[in-house]
């Protein structure tokens, strides 16, 4: 009750709280199973920390593979669930697929990045993420890139292509508010990885990375904007999805998602590359006001018209109609307002998308969904009135569509995305049919 603000920047936040340099921990998880796959004991044992190795010698690790063979049958891969600090150490779990079931374990790592832990975990029993149906891993690849940072500070990111294809589109997937992996996992959903093997099986290629804030948080401190937390990241992407081989030059596209739609605008009139642009949920309006709609439908949510919820109500959007600020006046720029800095707020509140999409000659295609509780309806009739007439601006309207962009029955609350769902396949069909129109 006492945090009834819903940040927009919160609602997308996926569940893992990564530090900076978490990749490479994870890297390190993936190779320790390798190792153990490859039965060099010995090799695995150097993974820990001196003070530990005798604690775990290889003949104990042999005998732990052994016995999860036995029981679950080959190894075949493993992908990450989470990943957060806990005082000292980066803890990260771990879901291993073997040939007969899986098993979750936890790695624990010191500053040094050596392995202090390495313990079995119980089956969760909440649902997981399911491939979608139209997933087909037959007719693509992915490949790791790594999109080129400040400080070489760079994006671990993942390029999809579509197999024995030559001259095709490529889209670049950018991300909505909040900390985010390049699956943009919220829950058991992954959107953009869905995405990626969608317009894959359409012969369309895609770039997705890891957004900058949750892997190096400290590169986005201080007086910030979108450009530190999204923008030049994005760019980046772009340039490099000019250099994948085979791919049409001509046919570069950016997919943006929420925030990312909302920038996307932006984006365009600084990449000449760009051949069109795609908003997915994205707000028309100004921010604070898309927060202020998602602070009064939670409100609407808890069926409580005591006078004392009410009055949190008010104080919650008291405290929201400070981010809009245009202007610095006597505030410094790295104030916290609404846990953002003022810059932060001056920059996106002196932007308007709705004018700059205007303007813009590229194709553009804007997409919404009507059980969407975090981007509203409003935002997409702007949308609607401004751009219907422009015969470069394509609107789609999906009823049955949440913010995630999978079918759900109603609007809810954001418990619904811990149950698992899939981007629509029919959205997959018409972004493919819209790409390939050109």
């Amino acid at each position: 009750m006492k945090k009834l603000i819903v940040l927009f920047t919160m609602m997308l936040a996926t569940t893992a709280a990564f530090s900076q340099g978490v990749m490479t921990l994870i890297s390190r998880s993936e190779e320790f199973f390798t190792t153990l796959q490859q039965e060099k004991f010995k090799e695995a044992n150097l993974f820990f920390d001196e003070s530990v190795q005798a604690k775990v010698p290889a003949e104990t690790l042999q005998k732990v593979w052994t016995d999860l063979n036995t029981k679950f049958g080959k190894y075949e891969s493993a992908d990450v669930v989470q990943s957060k600090t806990q005082g000292d150490f980066v803890v990260v779990l771990m879901d291993a697929k073997f040939a007969s079931d899986s098993q979750r374990f936890l790695f624990a790592f010191n500053k040094a990045s050596k392995m202090v832990a390495f313990l079995l975990q119980p089956k969760s029993t909440a649902p997981g993420y399911t491939k979608p149906a139209y997933a087909d891993t037959t007719l693509y690849q992915e490949t790791e890139i790594r999109i080129k940072g400040l400080k070489n500070n760079d994006l671990v990111g993942m390029v999809t292509v579509p197999k024995n294809a030559k001259n095709f589109p490529i889209v670049v997937l950018v991300h909505g508010s909040g900390p985010s992996d390049m699956d943009e996992t919220i829950g058991a959903n992954k959107p953009f990885k869905d995405i990626a093997a969608g317009l894959a099986a359409h012969g369309i290629a895609s770039i997705r990375y890891v957004k900058r804030s949750l892997v190096y948080p400290m590169d986005i401190t201080g007086a910030f904007t979108v450009k530190e937390e999204v923008i030049n990241d994005a760019l980046k992407a772009v340039e490099m999805a000019a250099t994948v081989p085979n791919v049409d030059k001509k046919q570069i596209y950016l997919f943006g998602h929420s925030l990312g739609g909302m920038l996307a605008p932006r984006m365009a009139t600084l990449a000449p590359d760009l051949k069109g642009i795609i908003l997915a949920a994205a707000p028309s309006r100004k921010l604070t006001d898309v927060i202020v709609d998602q602070n009064k439908y939670m409100f609407a949510q808890l069926n409580d018209t005591t006078a004392a919820t009410r009055k949190l109500l008010d104080t919650a959007l008291m405290e929201v109609e400070k981010s809009r600020i245009t202007k610095i006046g006597t505030m410094k720029p790295d104030s916290a307002v609404l846990g953002l800095p003022a810059s932060y707020w001056i920059d996106l509140n002196n932007y308007d998308q709705v004018a700059v999409a205007k303007k813009l000659s590229k194709r553009i295609l804007v997409i919404q969904g009507g059980t969407d509780f975090q981007t509203a309806d409003a935002d997409y009739k702007i949308w609607n009135a401004a751009l219907a007439k422009k015969s470069n601006a394509t609107l789609k309207f999906y009823p049955e569509l949440n913010h995630l962009l999978t079918p759900q029955t109603e609007k809810g609350t954001a418990k619904q995305y811990q149950t698992p769902g899939n981007v629509s396949e029919k959205l997959i069909t018409d972004l493919a049919a819209w790409i390939k129109a050109k």
